[in-house]
């Protein structure tokens, strides 16, 4: 009987365990999860933009269609994945980042996001940006997921 007991206590704890750390990842069937690993060195001049609060930059290398990094306040940054997370991805679905907002070129929808947040502008129902890690130490980020 205490086995049986055990068993089920154990089985409702590991069930009831998530993989997200602060509970803001939403299970979004469009995207996938790539892996994304970024360090950028503030002190080279390709990252100037990201030394001044409010500048961003968009990096293609990593991400599904790519990452935009950015400074809020010289201590914290955003990170997001610049796909429309609101349909499959596909050759329209990369976003065009202009201020604070991440708007989606494809002729079938006019979804415009705020970089800050990750939100919709309009439609807080609707699938947030992907949002990923991001640390600072000293002159260099660090973005992964």
């Amino acid at each position: 009987m205490k086995k049986i007991i055990l068993l089920i206590v154990l089985s409702i704890t590991l069930f009831s365990c998530g993989n997200d750390d602060d509970g803001t990842r939403f299970d979004n069937p469009y995207l996938l999860d790539p892996l994304v690993n970024i360090t950028l060195n503030l002190n080279l001049p390709e990252y100037n933009n990201l030394n001044f609060p409010g500048g961003s930059i968009v990096i293609t290398q990593q991400g599904l269609k790519g990452v935009v990094v950015y400074n809020l306040n010289n201590d914290l940054f955003t990170a997001f994945e610049i796909t429309d997370p609101n349909h499959t991805p596909n050759n329209c679905s990369r976003m065009t980042v202009l201020g604070i907002e991440a708007s989606c070129p494809c002729p079938d929808d006019d979804n415009v996001y705020n970089i800050l947040t990750g939100q919709h502008k309009t439609d807080p129902e609707l699938y947030p940006m992907q949002m990923y890690r991001i640390e600072k130490s000293g002159n260099t980020l660090r973005i992964t997921n």
